[in-house]
């Protein structure tokens, strides 16, 4: 059984930490002009990318420093994320590396706080549907699919096995509202149960 990473966040913070480490290695050397090229998000460039993650760092910081304090805050305040993005992704390759690493280096720092004051006010959602002991599974989602779309080397083959056997049962539960073509329920129902083969080729709406 694939170990339920939202009710074991210190298991959680320890696989993100990890992830954390590899995205700064895999950045550590990014020049400008890599920066500046498309990252495999329609739209994004490796810059829009890796603003995100320190941006959405921030947001997990933010969210878990009020419940300590008894503050219900949330995430994001309206109309920032995007905009955070944005006006962060066209910097120098060596600030946004700097900023993400710091960001990660914060939330990191308050998680430890979380920890240690036994996730105090968890129950203050900001907006979100889970709670605070859920932060660190969610950034760990966050990390890993980002460092793929980043297109600069990590791969789904990259991905630890203990990231693999919890995201899987949640994201197969997405696919029914996803799945765009009648055919493609009747296609996955007969692969999923050994009557059919493996489908070529399946529409889904975005994740």
């Amino acid at each position: 059984m694939p170990r339920d990473l939202d009710a074991d966040p210190g298991a959680a913070i320890e696989l993100c930490q990890a992830a954390h480490a590899r995205l700064l290695a895999s950045v550590e050397k990014l020049t400008d002009d890599q920066a500046r090229s498309p990252s495999r998000l329609p739209g994004w460039t490796v810059g829009h990318v890796l603003t995100h993650l320190a941006r959405n760092a921030d947001s997990h910081t933010r969210r878990l420093g009020g419940a300590l304090r008894g503050q219900d805050l949330p995430r994001y305040q309206q109309g920032q994320r995007d905009a955070d993005i944005v006006e962060g992704a066209g910097r120098p390759a060596g600030e946004i590396v700097s900023d993400l690493q710091a960001a990660q280096v914060a939330l990191e720092a308050v998680w430890d706080l979380s920890m240690a004051a036994g996730w105090r006010h968890r129950q203050l959602l900001g907006n979100d549907r889970w709670e605070t002991t859920g932060s660190p599974a969610r950034r760990l989602r966050e990390v890993e699919v980002h460092h793929v779309d980043l297109g600069l080397g990590y791969e789904p083959s990259d991905w630890p096995e203990e990231y693999v056997t919890w995201e899987l049962p949640i994201v197969l539960a997405t696919v029914p509202e996803r799945a765009r073509r009648p055919d493609d329920f009747r296609d996955l129902v007969a692969w999923v149960t050994g009557r059919g083969p493996l489908p070529s080729r399946v529409e889904l709406g975005p994740w």
